[in-house]
């Protein structure tokens, strides 16, 4: 027979829900920053999705030793299937979705968070909102680089395409249960659907805290790799192009197996999923793709903005956004119609076939280097 204490018994303010696949790694940093956590009673849901390694042993050694209740849920893989899985678990009031790589740094992080998000509540009158913590990465330099900085300013607005999992999604259960549960039809791309329900059905704000997750993926893919991918993933899912993310190899590859991103197999592929439409499907589709390039035009004014910013201050990360709030209207008059549209369709086009030629003459030419290398190494022996 299960014996129930207290602290079983008690219904926890918040519950941070992980889901988990061979985390064992990264893990141990998000544990300690929860238990270093002040001021909050919470709970953690761990949602593992059939890891292989010491994941679930960790979860199961430091639930022991942990202050607050440590819950343990096996799922089928996939992380809206997972954090569904947590959501159903989970007693709190307020929910907190995290990936297993983040941790915060401030141990008044969560109780601010949660204050801050309640606040707003109360003052409003209703549910209907939604935080995000400030993100940070934990690059391995003491220096952002201004490719990481960009990402982070980016994180920190609250537009649409800006707010993505790794800044930890805050909502009352009342909300989520309005929303629905994640979207689960494909493995990525559930926190991206989610932030849009949440925008239909209310809004969007930026918790006091930051929020600290890790760069091992940009790290190892490339950053600029990685977030190119990202928006063509993007890309095809603003516009309603299930084709590229259902056959497309490997997309979002757990990060286990992660090693140097190629791009090239990704844009073969879109070459042949273009060469199998009718002359106007290709049309509409380079038409959409276009127009949704030219809605995301505002972040090269963005862009200006965090550069200007950090030449003033290293640690800017777009507090103040002069550029794009002086030149965003006059951008969309200039572009926001037919024409600009197709301007932008244009050079979506042609950028496309030029990435495609030499991302394929690269690959040709390291076989031809690797070819020579060998043929040397042939002649020596």
């Amino acid at each position: 027979m299960q014996v129930l204490t207290l602290n079983d018994l008690a219904i926890p303010r918040l519950s941070i829900i992980v889901p988990t696949y061979n985390e064992s790694a990264a893990l141990p940093g998000l544990l300690a920053s929860l238990r270093a956590q002040r001021g909050l009673d919470f709970e953690l849901v761990v949602v593992d999705g059939g890891s292989d390694d010491a994941t679930p042993a960790m979860v199961e050694t430091f639930a022991h030793g942990a202050e607050f209740k440590v819950v343990l849920v096996r799922s089928l893989p996939g992380r809206g299937r997972q954090l569904n899985a947590g959501a159903e678990k989970a007693r709190g009031e307020s929910l907190l979705f995290l990936h297993a790589d983040s941790c915060f740094l401030d141990t008044y992080a969560l109780a601010d968070g949660l204050f801050f998000l309640d606040h707003l509540i109360n003052c409003q009158g209703d549910n209907a909102v939604a935080g995000h913590f400030a993100l940070c990465f934990d690059h391995p330099e003491n220096e952002i680089p201004r490719g990481y900085a960009f990402y982070e300013s980016k994180a920190r607005l609250n537009r649409r395409g800006c707010i993505h999992g790794d800044q930890g999604f805050l909502v009352r259960r009342a909300f989520f249960e309005t929303i629905g549960e994640f979207d689960t039809s494909l493995p990525f791309l559930e926190d991206e659907r989610f932030a849009d329900a949440v925008r239909e059905c209310g809004e969007w704000v930026l918790l006091p805290a930051e929020i600290q997750t890790s760069a091992r993926r940009f790290e190892t893919e490339g950053l600029f790799r990685r977030q190119l991918l990202n928006a063509l993933i993007m890309n095809a899912a603003a516009i309603g192009w299930a084709n590229f993310l259902r056959q497309a190899p490997d997309l979002y590859r757990r990060q286990g197996d992660a090693g140097r991103l190629d791009l090239l197999p990704f844009f073969q592929r879109l070459k042949r999923l273009f060469k199998d439409m009718t002359w106007g499907e290709r049309q509409r589709t380079w038409y959409r793709s276009g127009t949704y390039v030219r809605n995301n035009g505002w972040q090269l004014l963005f862009a200006m903005d965090v550069w200007l910013g950090r030449r003033r201050n290293p640690s800017f990360r777009g507090e103040e956004t002069l550029v794009l709030d002086r030149l965003e209207r006059w951008f969309d008059r200039c572009t926001d119609h037919p024409g600009g549209r197709l301007l932008a369709t244009g050079l979506v086009w042609i950028w496309f076939h030029a990435t495609l030629m030499v991302l394929a003459g690269r690959k040709r030419l390291m076989a031809i280097l690797h070819r020579k290398e060998r043929d040397d190494v042939t002649d020596l022996n």
